[in-house]
């Protein structure tokens, strides 16, 4: 474990988006950063799902959208993670999810500039065959791969106890299909933050072949000396 010494902290904040192709390990690297560092995560998805539980009155703008399962128009997304990265501050924070787009990426450069940019590159044919053996607790999200990320108990989720799902969608011609989706929606994203000199890809078959890296590139962005 990397020491930290609180002496060393930088003024300027972490402000940080992760990125990552369906099942490249984006959940898992994540949950790590969150818990080794006490950033704070914000998923797009997961705020989304709560407001909409919540029936706020953004929930209720993007519920129709949802329920449909097309993407939430720029300007909603915009105004959405406005409200939420002003919540918390000026806090480190994990941004998952959001941007999806340019347009997206170049407002929130506006509003609240991210200094960082984590891209998980994992070959496509890894996550093809990962995903034949990926399991999902539905109630949370929570999700398990057998021979990478397996649950304690076989078939049970970790927290709960609860059945583990196999999810249709997780089938090896629709895993592909999202994958290329993912490349074209995103390549000009990726693109963007390049020009900008934050981007900071990761590349691997595995989060454990990862992690170190990672751990100790958001190490050194939070605690390198002044």
């Amino acid at each position: 474990m990397v020491k930290v010494h609180t002496s060393l902290v930088h003024p300027k904040a972490f402000r940080s988006v992760i990125l990552g192709a369906p099942a490249s390990g984006k959940g898992t690297v994540s949950s790590r950063i969150v818990n080794y560092f006490g950033i704070t995560h914000i998923s797009s998805g997961d705020k989304l799902r709560d407001h909409v539980a919540r029936q706020t009155e953004m929930g209720k703008r993007v519920k129709k959208y949802m329920d449909e399962g097309s993407f939430v128009p720029d300007d909603v997304m915009i105004e959405f993670i406005h409200q939420e990265l002003t919540s918390v501050g000026n806090k480190n924070i994990l941004l998952d999810g959001f941007p999806r787009t340019v347009t997206q990426a170049q407002k929130l450069q506006q509003l609240h500039p991210m200094n960082h940019v984590l891209n998980l590159v994992v070959p496509h044919s890894i996550i093809i065959e990962r995903v034949k053996n990926r399991w999902v607790h539905l109630p949370s999200g929570r999700v398990y791969n057998v021979g990478f990320n397996d649950p304690k108990v076989s078939g049970r989720d970790d927290v709960t106890g609860e059945p583990l799902s196999q999810r249709i969608d997780d089938k090896p011609e629709v895993v592909a299909k999202r994958l290329t989706d993912y490349v074209t929606k995103t390549e000009k994203v990726i693109e963007y933050y390049r020009q900008l000199g934050i981007l900071n890809e990761f590349k691997g078959n595995t989060t454990d072949e990862m992690w170190p890296k990672i751990r100790d590139f958001v190490n050194q962005c939070i605690y390198e000396n002044k």
